[in-house]
């Protein structure tokens, strides 16, 4: 059976996170948009564990469930921690996330960094002063059948390969323990076959996930497996082996909408391909310093083989998609948290059965028996990439544009679609 699986969120107890990244809304909100399995995020705050603890029951092994709900929607214990220390005369930033095999993991792993002085009160996704292969070592000590993944391994700023303070292989990072990470996350700003081009990567798993900050955001990435029997064992089994059998595809934003698709310096404006970033040898126009080099660059930096080189089908595939509330936004021509997107998107949803329904599943026939005749338009023109998409850089998300204003003038006067 199919499962959609967002892993890497957060909860209302991290920094710049909305208040209403409960379970209880988790647990709603994820119905609605179609997710099976969804993280809990933050398992290391002990006020946000204490509520693991008392609110969910294991369901599956190493899988749980909110007690007071029938949704069906499972949780996985997950967490993203910020790595902050030195390694090769360089201070290095880097965002992990580890899966959790079950509670007492997590009471472990807890335990662990309160001894060696982690505040993991002070935030969801706590800032340690440990190494990323430190960090792991506990948790293999504890458990080697969990999950340690790199996150958005591309960013910049926190990213194991990012231009800022990241590394240039898994090996220079994780040194004799690398063999024992089996996935990195591509994150909003790159997608599978950006990291195609790197043959060190080939024996990862790319997982994809929402690294949502507030419920909306929840299941902008994900991956989708065909589970037998739901429980962790199988899913760290299939990243592990990197089973194409059964992990089917990942779910992905388009990457020029991620914040460092491009290079550039959001404050001047400027927004440069690696081609441009080259020729002006990486300094700004406006005020001389150097620009922040984007995802796109720092892959082509990297790359070992080129696109024409690479053979899609020997690796997991992958679809681009648009949330549901920024098609409808864009078929409307207004912002995607006007009341007008709110109320089409829960009529289409529960029409639909759940977002991902809507945007992967129902043909055109079956969307214009539930929505307007633009609105499934641009549901098919995301399927089939017909978008215009400006990239993203330096913090600032990109722009994806799937009706002219031509177009939509035209459909107010019932002259298109």
């Amino acid at each position: 059976m199919e499962y959609i699986c967002d892993l890497h969120l957060h909860s209302k107890y991290a920094r710049a996170c909305s208040p209403d990244l409960t379970l209880a809304n988790l647990d709603r909100v994820a119905k609605i948009k179609g997710i099976n399995i969804v993280g809990t995020g933050d398992f290391s705050h002990p006020a946000h564990f204490k509520e693991i603890e008392s609110r969910l029951v294991e369901a599956y092994p190493g899988l749980y469930k909110l007690k007071e709900s029938s949704s069906g929607t499972l949780f996985m214990l997950t967490n993203e921690f910020s790595c902050i220390f030195g390694h090769g005369g360089k201070t290095r930033r880097l965002h992990i996330c580890v899966w959790a095999p079950n509670l007492e993991f997590v009471r472990k792993l807890n335990q662990n960094l309160t001894a060696r002085g982690c505040k993991l009160a002070s935030d969801g996704r706590p800032i340690i002063g440990l190494s990323a292969k430190e960090l792991l070592k506990i948790c293999l000590e504890i458990d080697e059948r969990h999950l340690t993944i790199p996150a958005h391994a591309w960013t910049p700023w926190f990213g194991l390969f990012g231009s800022k303070s990241g590394f240039n292989s898994l090996a220079e990072c994780y040194e004799e323990l690398s063999g024992n990470i089996y996935a990195i996350e591509t994150g909003l700003s790159s997608d599978p076959a950006m990291n195609w081009q790197l043959s060190g990567l080939d024996n990862l798993a790319l997982v994809s996930n929402s690294d949502a900050h507030s419920c909306k955001n929840l299941g902008r990435e994900a991956n989708v497996f065909d589970l037998t029997e739901p429980s962790f064992k199988e899913i760290y089994q299939l990243i592990k082996n990197m089973d194409k059998k059964k992990f089917l595809y990942t779910i992905e934003f388009f990457p020029e909408e991620g914040m460092y698709h491009f290079d550039g310096h959001r404050e001047c404006q400027v927004s440069w391909s690696p081609e441009q970033t080259k020729k002006a040898k990486g300094l700004c126009p406006v005020c001389k310093k150097p620009v922040t080099v984007g995802v796109l660059n720092r892959v082509e930096e990297l790359a070992d083989r080129q696109p024409k080189e690479i053979v899609a089908k020997n690796f997991v595939p992958y679809k681009s998609l648009i949330p549901l509330s920024e098609i409808i936004a864009d078929s409307f021509g207004v912002g995607k948290s006007s009341k007008k997107v709110e109320a089409q998107y829960s009529a289409l949803t529960s029409a639909g059965k759940s977002e991902f329904n809507v945007l992967l599943n129902l043909n055109k026939a079956e969307l214009l028996k539930i929505t307007s005749p633009i609105i499934a338009e641009g549901i098919i023109r995301v399927r089939e990439g017909k978008v215009k998409l400006i990239p993203g850089f330096d913090g600032q998300y990109g722009q994806i544009e799937i009706f002219s204003d031509k177009e939509r003038n035209l459909n107010a006067q019932g002259k298109l679609f």
